[in-house]
């Protein structure tokens, strides 16, 4: 068996933020807004890189009937591999039950650029292994349009279901092996937690009482055939570090891009 094991992770600080208004909208109580939508409105982030990504509220549009707050970015994402709907949404929307990022479109795209990457890798572990035949493959991704960010009201400690994605892996060998075909199914359900509030310190300042919001993957793997193996892939753990009247201020990711195969020479079973 051939496992492709990459561990990495991601971060993200504020820089700099500038443009809304700390104003506490007010009912029975005071509500802190965490997710602010005054338009114009920017916030600096900096990775572990020194690469710095600028996130700016722009006019709202109407999708299917909904009004959603509107994001762009600055530089522009130049490959799918590198979003991640956590930071990037483009569309987003604070309702009175939870505040949802709209990500379906683009989290297809960037699910279908990482299976790619993975397997080019794959291909090339296979034709040095001198398998006498080609593999080709097609990708099918179907992503749950919504991105569950945070409920409302805000309950510690209590999980909920954040997005869902499935992934169908098609393997066709040429020229033909016994079986034919044979095919991988993943379901990526992620979930959420608020898990307390810390202060987060960044170049932009100290934010106190900021949400500390964790997201765990969970993959379930069918294979077509018993000898391909169902080990699941690697999971991922995203924190997200959210201030009131201000946003997201901190971002970390850890991740594991696990392809488990079976490459060899002989049939596919």
């Amino acid at each position: 068996m051939i496992t492709i094991l990459k561990r990495f992770s991601t971060f993200f600080t504020l820089l700099l933020v500038f443009g809304f208004s700390a104003v506490l909208m007010s009912d029975a109580s005071e509500t802190i807004q965490y997710f602010p939508n005054t338009l114009g409105s920017y916030w600096v982030y900096e990775d572990q890189d020194g690469n710095e990504l600028t996130r700016r509220v722009t006019e709202s549009k109407e999708i299917d009937g909904e009004l959603y707050h509107a994001f762009n970015y600055e530089p522009a994402l130049a490959d799918w591999t590198d979003y991640d709907y956590h930071i990037h949404p483009n569309f987003y929307q604070i309702g009175e039950e939870r505040v949802t990022f709209l990500i379906g479109d683009e989290v297809e795209k960037a699910v279908k650029a990482h299976f790619t990457k993975e397997m080019a890798a794959f291909l090339t572990i296979l034709e040095k292994m001198g398998a006498p035949f080609i593999m080709l493959y097609d990708i099918e991704i179907e992503a749950q349009d919504q991105f569950y960010a945070l409920p409302m009201p805000i309950i510690f400690n209590e999980k909920w279901n954040a997005t869902q994605i499935k992934v169908k892996l098609t393997l066709r060998p040429i020229p033909p092996q016994d079986p034919p075909e044979a095919t991988i199914e993943f379901t990526i359900v992620e979930t959420g937690t608020v898990v307390g509030t810390e202060n987060v310190e960044t170049r932009a300042g100290t934010f106190e009482d900021c949400l500390k919001i964790e997201y765990r993957t969970e993959t379930g793997v069918e294979t077509s055939s018993p000898e391909m193996g169902s080990d699941p892939p690697g999971e991922s753990f995203t924190t997200l570090w959210v201030a009131p009247n201000i946003g997201i201020v901190k971002f970390h990711q850890k991740a594991e891009d696990i392809f488990l195969l079976h490459p060899r020479s002989g049939p596919l079973n």
